[in-house]
């Protein structure tokens, strides 16, 4: 009979064993050894717990667009954080379905500049390769002039030693290269095709500044984990929570992060555009109602990037093609005033003191920009604004790009700080894991925010700087612009810090 009872006990004690995968992804809180020792079977086991069993992971990224995958591929690379499990939370299709991009269509008139700061972080993690695969364009030249024919300046890569400037990649492209570089890795990755409805996340006295007002509840039981759920009716632990969720960021204001900003009385109107020869140059010029940008994107065509009243926005998209092409060109041409070829420019102007030590592309003069033929895409407007997190981190979250910050588009340097915040964030987290530091600890992101905050506020400000100067036509006032504009073009210091600090290798501006 003992030894009837004896087996009896050891087999119930071989069914109670969870096998090790179903242990590894238990919510925190559920140990196993907290069950009581009943008799059972193991399938009977499994099943009583995977209504309680919800994903962990340490990293969840919320919003899969450019910012976001730049972190996921970066944490894939580094020796440090490739080990990391991470979810990524986004409904876009294009991260289940692998995107084709056909070199015989028009290019996406969504584009952007990127630095060469970022295009080197992009060879750091070997994702750029992907981007030559594509169609993309350098541009190793840059003329900047206003419609008063007085303001103008000329800025090329040789000023500082460089081979170009920037490139121009539409935004498909970019993100296409990321979820590549990721993809062919080992990577420890989710996809949830899905949105987030809620979060919680426990609480810290010394990170927390949420208010009573605030959807984000403490967790009681779940230690120092962030619990989500998605519009499926799914949750997932996490033990970092990192919002690239764009300028209305859920996360951001699930999290309780308090902004400052305001919106701009200004749309912009994007579009491709084709010419008859190739554009090799970045061209933008200072209009009363905003600036319009002239960006060359590969072949014969370009992006337009024009900034303008919400009434002439609507009125502008709206004008038939070939009187919108008529606006285009006389924008970039003699519209709204003359060339720059005034006294400022010429012989005996107030500068010439300053030519002896002028940079070579101080020497070159004024170009028209290449005509423009006939749009290659659609028109679309959207509105803009200026909006900055008072914070980019508390316990277990993390803000970057957009959802930290908006910009003016007018120097096409929004995705450039977001990909800096992706790639400093991703640094911090490793540095965490080197010295075995929670990565959802807030001393720690609290590093990553002070790396990233100055320089983003510092870029804010210029930009906003820029906005807030041309938006008066005031003739004194133009006056001082020009001499602005001139004294960057003659004054070779200044103009080699201005390049630097617009290629991202310089973190503020000037002589700093």
């Amino acid at each position: 009979m003992n030894r009837t009872i004896a087996r009896r006990i050891a087999s119930n004690a071989y069914a109670l064993r969870i096998p090790r995968k179903a242990i590894s992804s238990q919510a925190p809180g559920n140990d196993v050894s907290s069950l009581p020792a009943c008799p059972s079977h193991e399938h009977e086991v499994k099943q009583s717990l995977k209504s309680d069993v919800q994903p962990q992971y340490d990293v969840a990224i919320v919003g899969g667009g450019m910012v976001g995958m730049a972190l996921a591929c970066s944490l894939a690379r580094m020796p440090l954080t490739k080990q990391l499990n991470v979810a990524i939370i986004d409904s876009n299709p294009a991260l289940q379905n692998k995107l084709i991009i056909k070199k015989e269509d028009p290019p996406d008139p969504r584009v952007s500049t990127v630095t060469p700061s970022t295009i080197s972080l992009f060879k750091d993690v070997g994702a750029w390769e992907y981007v030559l695969q594509n169609r993309h364009a350098f541009f190793d030249k840059m003329q900047v002039w206003d419609y008063t024919g007085l303001g103008y300046t000329r800025y090329e890569a040789r000023d500082i030693d460089k081979e170009a400037l920037g490139c121009v990649v539409e935004n498909k492209v970019l993100h296409y290269a990321l979820l590549s570089c990721m993809q062919n890795t080992e990577f420890q990755k989710t996809i949830y095709p899905s949105r987030l409805t809620s979060m919680a996340v426990p609480r810290s006295f010394s990170s927390t500044r949420l208010d009573s007002t605030s959807s984000t509840t403490t967790l009681n039981n779940q230690g120092n984990l962030a619990k989500l759920d998605l519009s499926d009716g799914s949750s997932l632990y996490a033990k970092l929570v990192v919002g690239s969720d764009g300028g209305k960021s859920h996360v951001r204001e699930l999290a309780g992060f308090k902004t400052t900003g305001w919106n701009y009385p200004q749309n912009a109107i994007i579009c491709t555009v084709e010419h008859t020869v190739e554009n090799q140059c970045a061209w933008q010029r200072f209009l009363p109602a905003g600036p319009i940008a002239l960006l060359p994107i590969g072949d014969k065509f370009s992006n337009i990037v024009w900034t303008m009243s919400p009434k002439e926005a609507s009125d502008f998209n709206s004008m038939k093609e070939d009187d919108f092409i008529k606006a285009v060109n006389h924008a970039l041409d003699y519209g709204y005033g003359p060339h720059p070829k005034s006294s400022l420019l010429g012989n005996g102007d107030i500068f010439s003191w300053l030519r002896a030590d002028a940079t070579s592309s101080a020497r070159e003069s004024f170009e028209v920009p290449p005509k423009v033929l006939k749009l290659a895409s659609a028109r679309m407007v959207f509105p803009l604004s200026l909006r900055h997190a008072n914070d980019y981190a508390s316990k277990c979250v993390a803000l970057i790009g957009d959802a930290a910050h908006t910009v003016h588009p007018l120097a096409g340097q929004g995705v450039n700080m977001g990909f800096e915040d992706a790639f400093a964030l991703s640094k911090v987290i490793a540095e965490g894991i080197a010295v075995g530091t929670d990565i959802g600890e807030v001393s720690l992101l609290k590093k990553y925010e002070a790396e990233r905050k100055p320089a983003n506020i510092m870029m804010m400000a210029v930009l906003d700087g820029f906005q807030k100067a041309y938006s008066v036509d005031f003739g004194p006032l133009n006056v001082l612009r020009a001499a602005a504009f001139n004294g960057a073009h003659y004054i070779s210091p200044l103009k080699r810090s201005i390049i630097s600090y617009a290629s991202g290798e310089q973190k503020l501006p000037l002589f700093s």
